[in-house]
């Protein structure tokens, strides 16, 4: 079975009916990855689909949800990870379709592999982290730091020193004219 197969969906029944419509739902296995760099779903991971097929009279209106799992390797601490991704698309796949129309009806059914990857793709995060608030790595070691020492070592770049020390100047200002803030 070829990997685009997997991704038609048989419209045989509402083909020029407009008005009809059919909802259907399936999981498949995704023969091929989507994604690269950080975040991937990798070939062999489960696609659960929520399909709704509207025929109109310019051709098939394809309203989609895709639930999957992502796998990412976190920008901070670059540690493995999977979380759950959810997609939304919109498609008509036109009977005639024209330069102006990216996909068509072919004969019975339509294949919902081109939008579901752009959909998915355009939805994987550029720099994934593992947790909103990762640590990351320390600067000197390269290890991973837990969040405590992270929130410890806040050195003052040598470049942004000078306005540290105005910083600390405004703050010896507003106590020596405010003597209630001690």
């Amino acid at each position: 079975m070829k990997s685009s197969r997997v991704y038609e969906e048989n419209v045989r029944e509402i083909v020029g009916r407009p008005g009809e419509m059919r909802e259907r739902e399936r999981s498949i296995e995704a023969p091929e990855g989507f994604g690269e760099a950080l975040a991937t779903v990798p070939a062999g991971e489960r696609i659960d689909l929520a399909v709704r097929l509207e025929s109109v009279h310019e051709g098939i209106l394809v309203s989609a949800t895709a639930r999957t799992t992502m796998h990412a390797e976190c920008g901070r601490c670059l540690e493995s990870f999977a979380a759950p991704l959810e997609v939304e698309f919109q498609e008509l796949f036109a009977y005639t379709p024209t330069e102006a129309d990216e996909y068509g009806v072919h004969g019975d059914h339509v294949n919902l592999e081109p939008p579901l990857r752009d959909a998915v793709v355009l939805a994987l995060p550029f720099q994934p982290v593992c947790r909103p608030d990762c640590p990351g790595l320390d600067p000197e070691t390269g290890q991973p730091r837990d969040a405590e020492a992270a929130a410890e070592s806040v050195a003052v770049d040598p470049r942004w020193a000078a306005l540290a020390g105005l910083l600390a100047e405004d703050e010896d200002v507003d106590r020596v004219s405010d003597p209630e803030s001690k």
